[in-house]
């Protein structure tokens, strides 16, 4: 097994050059890195967005009363319908917090596992 330097030495690549200093570059591992952390992104973005469609649609009711009530208003909105308003934010945020995009995604990653532990037994 491998020290951590020399695992380090081994994982970078060097560039030498006449009129420069040496370089030392990171393997391919970082653009590797850079691709995963995108995608991670974008599941991410995914799954937030999920979880904001779900809120909208479990706060259905509450949405409609803010509506009802905001209707034919402007700046009076804020004040005539504060009661509403909290009761829809209180609503949306039981199901758009930390704990519920966490969540979703333990379920992400049980479901891409299963998917990579198929693929894997099948090929």
């Amino acid at each position: 097994m491998l020290q951590a330097e020399e695992q380090e030495e081994l994982d970078a690549v060097t560039c030498r050059s006449y009129d420069q200093p040496e370089k030392v570059l990171p393997s391919m591992g970082y653009l590797q890195e850079a691709r995963e952390n995108h995608v991670k992104k974008k599941v991410e973005e995914a799954l937030r967005s999920k979880m904001k469609q779900k809120a909208l649609k479990e706060c259905d009711d509450y949405a409609l009363k803010y509506a009802e009530c905001a209707t034919g208003r402007t700046l009076s909105v804020v004040w005539q319908c504060r009661k509403e308003a909290k009761e829809l934010n209180a609503c949306l945020h039981q199901y758009t917090n930390d704990a519920v995009l966490e969540e979703m995604k333990r379920e992400y990653m049980v479901q891409e596992d299963a998917k990579a532990t198929s693929k894997v037994s099948s090929g």
